[in-house]
């Protein structure tokens, strides 16, 4: 019995989640939350400076170097590299609305494990916590650098939650999709290591540029504190980097995403309500 267009294995959940078109339509939403959230919560109208996820400053002192300087260019050229993608891949303009709940949905289930991990290596959800997975908060000026505690205490939930999904869309765009890519094409195309070596590599090799990102203090190792944190930070960044690995893009922004909005946001609120 011959199967329809329909049953086929090429619109399948699994394959379509992880294809451009569906990526750039579920991360979306974000991108405009953020880029409107930044200007609207992000930028401090009394001293004229803008805060931003460390690693969407990354990628603008990049273009800078280029000579190109735009608030949204990181944001824009996300969205132009997926739509390059999709025209490569010469699929379907056709996007499934059950894949994109579908998406919502193991995103949200992928960020039950990293929870627990979390409550594992700190035994509870502590200020110390709430500061190994703020992202860095740097002025567009590179004059003033917000450590992750104060950024907490003083920003309000809304500017939180633009940090949240930004780090997800931002830190996921550096470390996985860009790093990740980059260096497995090193490490199998041009160094001829089997696939799966190249993949384990690469995946250990961001997480752990990943975990330094978060806080150069690492390199010091200062005390328990900081290993704590840098075993936290790495591991979590192998599972962002096996979640990318094995689903895609966008469900690893989204799960990225949801477990800074859980921590920041939700848990993060209610300690700074409570002191």
């Amino acid at each position: 019995m011959t199967s329809s267009r329909n049953d086929s294995p090429s619109d399948s959940y699994w394959r379509l989640s992880t294809q451009p078109l569906h990526i750039l339509v579920f991360l979306l939403p974000l991108i405009v939350v953020y880029e409107i959230g930044s200007l609207v919560y992000l930028h401090d109208t009394t001293t004229g400076v803008m805060h931003t996820v460390g690693a969407k400053n990354l990628l603008s002192r990049f273009f800078d170097v280029f000579g190109a300087t735009s608030l949204h260019l990181p944001a824009i050229t996300l969205v132009v590299v997926l739509l390059l993608w999709h025209v490569l891949t010469r699929e379907r303009w056709r996007i499934q609305p059950g894949v994109l709940v579908g998406m919502l949905m193991e995103a949200t289930v992928l960020v039950l494990p990293l929870l627990v991990l979390g409550l594992i290596v700190y035994r509870k959800i502590d200020e110390s916590h709430l500061a190994a997975v703020s992202p860095a908060a740097l002025g567009t000026d590179g004059q003033r650098l917000m450590t992750p505690t104060e950024a907490l205490r003083q920003f309000s939930w809304q500017s939180r939650l633009t940090l949240s999904i930004g780090a997800g869309l931002y830190e996921e765009l550096v470390f996985r999709l860009l790093l990740i890519t980059a260096l497995h094409l090193v490490l199998a195309d041009i160094l001829r290591l089997s696939r799966g070596v190249a993949a384990v590599v690469a995946c250990v090799a961001s997480a752990v540029a990943f975990a330094f990102y978060h806080d150069v203090s690492y390199a010091g190792l200062r005390g328990a504190a900081d290993l704590r944190k840098l075993i936290f930070l790495t591991i979590a960044g192998v599972y962002f980097g096996v979640v990318f690995l094995l689903r895609g893009f966008g469900i690893v922004v989204a799960a990225h995403a949801l477990y800074d909005v859980v921590v920041l946001v939700v848990i993060g609120s209610e300690r700074a309500a409570a002191d």
